[in-house]
């Protein structure tokens, strides 16, 4: 990392949950990055530039024709309810575009929920919680409040919602009172779709991220004759992640990183509402397309 200050990849990712939904699948395109850095800003700065660079790129590419293409296509077979209108389009593609997101905490977030629930503004199914997340109404609640049809970045989510390598949010974050409660995070919520991407700073030092890991440094020092034969004791669910606690082991530096939902941003940009029509062979809960066709497993 220290010789190497940006570094990507872009890879198929499974999902190994029961997830079901116009958003979700089991087998998904994602853009990984780890970028050299203490500043969970200037992570949301490369993200905010680089979606921004994409969308005029793709303005002055044959993308916007070909996609009018298949919208008539659409159109013809009937189909067209399964896209979202023009309007709706050309207003996603301008909010990208227009730069200078939104950014939030996590604790001023939930405090407009609440408020909007209090003043009986908006009525949700699942009631705010600050121990429980966001729910997907809460996301599209704060897209549109606070974003007003651009994107919008929530910072500093409750550390025990959030995997054990994110670094704890500064002392020095907005809401200081909370700071020790939250890590260094963000997501990314696009109006109407809402996560596009997830991102921290990760745990860089070796006994802090052994403490969040739940566990007991029992490794031997760098150098013994033992050091191919321990593995860390931690009570990750019994995972064996002694490779994990050996990268920071062997030395590290402060850095960051996000994943960006590839596909979830396509569905974005053409307006396609169901994850599942944007993807050729899509592999979901249940389903598992083999030639070309899907076939349903039922689980057990």
């Amino acid at each position: 990392m220290s010789e190497h200050p940006k570094v990507w990849t872009f890879a198929p990712t499974f999902r190994a949950e029961k997830s079901d939904t116009p958003r979700h699948v089991s087998e998904f395109w994602m853009l990984e990055v780890e970028i050299r850095t203490q500043s969970l800003w200037e992570i949301m700065n490369f993200v905010e530039s680089m979606i921004i660079s994409l969308v005029q790129g793709l303005r002055t590419s044959s993308f916007i024709e070909e996609l009018q293409i298949v919208r008539r296509l659409w159109d013809k077979s009937g189909t067209q309810e399964l896209l979202a209108d023009e309007e709706m389009l050309q207003s996603r593609w301008d909010g990208l575009e227009q730069g200078s997101w939104s950014r939030i905490t996590y604790s001023e977030a939930m405090q407009l929920l609440q408020d909007s629930v209090r003043l009986r503004e908006s009525k949700f199914i699942h009631e705010p919680d600050w121990d429980m997340g966001l729910q997907l109404e809460h996301e599209r609640y704060i897209a549109a409040k606070v974003g007003q049809g651009k994107p919008v970045f929530v910072t500093d989510y409750p550390s025990a919602i959030k995997p054990f390598y994110m670094l704890p949010s500064s002392p020095m974050a907005s809401d200081g009172a909370t700071a020790a409660r939250t890590a260094a995070c963000f997501d990314l919520l696009l109006p109407d779709l809402c996560e596009v991407v997830g991102g921290s700073l990760r745990e860089h030092r070796l006994e802090q991220l052994i403490a969040s890991m739940g566990g007991n440094d029992s490794s031997p020092a760098l150098g013994s004759e033992e050091t191919d034969k321990t593995a860390d004791n931690t009570s990750m669910s019994g995972n064996n992640l002694s490779w994990y606690v050996d990268l920071r082991r062997f030395g590290s530096v402060p850095h960051g990183g996000f994943g960006f939902g590839f596909d979830r941003l396509l569905c974005y940009l053409t307006g396609i509402r169901n994850i599942k029509d944007a993807v050729p062979w899509p592999r979901y809960y249940g389903h598992w397309p083999r030639g070309g066709a899907r076939t349903l497993i039922r689980p057990g």
